[in-house]
């Protein structure tokens, strides 16, 4: 096996883990969010739910597929036109990627500290690292 051929081989295997994390992710978000319309009797909440853990698995997915975009571009056809549909690619899953952060999230991400009532550190006054991520559905804590 050439080195070109292992590595197209390895661009297959990236689509599909990618294709994967997708479906598995919908099936996840869909049994998250009936547990959720199911726990608090509101549309609304299972429909957040469903939003909220698709939109992780939907990041993860792209992130994947992009690495498969990369290996097949610089490893098995690097020509200037495969490298320019590739920047294209990434530029659109980086705004794909900000959008569903802001979606799931509720707020900018230079805004989430302000929202959360943090100064930006990454710490709380004792120490300890803090993350901005809602708690998932289902915990009892409520949504900022």
């Amino acid at each position: 096996m050439t080195f070109t051929q292992a590595m197209d081989r390895a661009a297959q295997v990236f689509e599909g883990v990618g294709a994967a994390v997708l479906a598995v992710g919908f099936l996840l978000a869909l049994a998250v969010a009936a547990r959720e319309w199911r726990r608090s009797g509101l549309a609304g909440e299972g429909y957040r739910a469903l939003r909220e853990t698709f939109g992780g698995a939907l990041l993860l997915g792209l992130e994947i597929l992009v690495a498969a975009d990369l290996i097949r571009t610089v490893a098995v056809a690097p020509t200037l036109k495969n490298v320019a549909v590739l920047g294209l690619i990434v530029l659109i899953r980086t705004f794909l990627s900000f959008s569903l952060q802001i979606e799931i999230e509720g707020a900018l991400p230079w805004r989430r500290a302000s929202r959360d009532g943090r100064a930006g550190t990454g710490h709380t006054s004792e120490g300890n690292p803090t993350t901005s991520r809602r708690p998932p559905p289902g915990t009892g804590h409520a949504s900022p």
